[in-house]
């Protein structure tokens, strides 16, 4: 287990998540270029109250939904004045003694991040049912002080294929995963519809690796930090022809830059959770956009709330595309890319999905 660090000041980290902020208002036109925050916010008195978080054992650093959890943490430390402390899991082990040091340090709201917590939080929920805590993709098994927060990434990664579908000259798109776990499948399963939806709207067939939505089979690496299975599925897919490649598995992004670099393939990519081309600059060049899951923006919100009403609302918060919980990220240095077509037409989708007239899983 790793040491908790108490965090006073603002770091790199809540300047990513301001600068998350602003490109969430341009998920419904993707095309609009990112904008940054000019200026630091100014500081704010400190207030009572204690925002604390357990991370699963990919670590804070994983440029993932990790850090965006962190980066709400800090944001809420800069912009609310309040007191944030944060534990980073080495392993699965950690779990529960982290969530523990969270209880004993008497803090106003616990957030466990990811689904690999699910169980710990449930059972320190149960034990402690006076503290208030949150679990980030995963679930209640009834107790009473504990807020899921959920992402319709479905939605997200439908518009993900579809652009996949349409920038793809060879009409061979991938995707794999992390783990093998269901809180996935709503990714690639939303991706494989996108791109069919190009299919059929263009008469032409789109074939997409690594998920098949009707059995569930796919590609997996079983690890959120095996780089080497990650590099290995992503070479085997350019090698079969994909030319475009959805890695949903956090921070092994990286692994499929690697591999199209390696290969000299003019193959492109999407970051997932966060917005990696601008969270890892390195990889902009071959990073088409990003499916985001704005854990920074519901992280925030929630502590926000629950120190201003000083009420903690254990309704289930579900990011989406209507609500800015989840979006594409802008398209950078592959903006010119992109044709002018593809990106009306993406607005157009989006709002059909808000609208419930398309349903992105089928």
């Amino acid at each position: 287990m790793k040491a908790i660090t108490l965090k006073r000041s603002l770091s790199g980290f809540a300047a990513l998540s301001a600068a998350a902020l602003v490109l969430a208002g341009c998920a419904a036109a993707p095309e609009a270029p990112a904008t940054e925050t000019e200026a630091a916010a100014p500081a704010v008195e400190e207030v009572d109250f204690s925002a604390c978080a357990v991370s699963d054992e990919a670590s804070w650093s994983d440029k993932s939904f990790n850090q965006a959890v962190l980066s709400g943490l800090e944001e809420a430390e800069a912009m609310l004045g309040v007191q944030i402390t944060a534990a980073e899991s080495l392993t699965s082990d950690d779990y529960g003694p982290n969530l523990q040091e969270m209880v004993d340090a008497q803090c106003d709201v616990i957030i466990a991040v990811g689904f690999n917590l699910v169980d710990a939080v449930n059972a320190a929920a149960d034990a402690n049912p006076e503290v208030n805590f949150v679990t980030i993709d995963g679930f209640s098994m009834g107790a009473t002080n504990l807020k899921t927060v959920a992402f319709s990434m479905e939605e997200s990664s439908y518009l993900a294929g579809y652009l996949a579908a349409a920038q793809s000259t060879s009409k061979i798109i991938g995707t794999y995963g992390g783990e093998q776990i269901e809180i996935l499948y709503p990714f690639m399963s939303g991706y494989y519809y996108g791109a069919q939806a190009w299919a059929a709207e263009f008469g032409q067939p789109v074939t997409v690796l690594g998920w098949d939505p009707e059995t569930q089979n796919g590609d997996f690496v079983g690890s959120w930090t095996d780089t080497g299975v990650a590099k290995s599925i992503s070479l085997a897919q350019l090698e079969a022809g994909a030319d475009v490649i959805f890695p949903v598995a956090g921070g092994l992004f990286s692994a499929t830059a690697e591999a199209i670099s390696e290969t000299g393939s003019s193959a492109v990519m999407f970051g997932v959770d966060a917005d990696v081309a601008l969270t890892s600059p390195q990889f902009a060049g071959v990073v088409l956009t990003s499916v985001e899951k704005r854990m920074t923006n519901a992280t925030f919100d929630i502590i926000k709330d629950t120190l201003e009403t000083g009420v903690f609302n254990t309704e289930t918060y579900l990011g989406t595309l209507a609500n800015g919980g989840t979006g594409l990220s802008s398209f950078y240095e592959l903006d010119g890319s992109v044709d002018a077509a593809v990106k009306t037409r993406l607005a157009e989708i989006l709002a059909e999905i808000i609208a419930g007239t398309i349903k992105p899983l089928g």
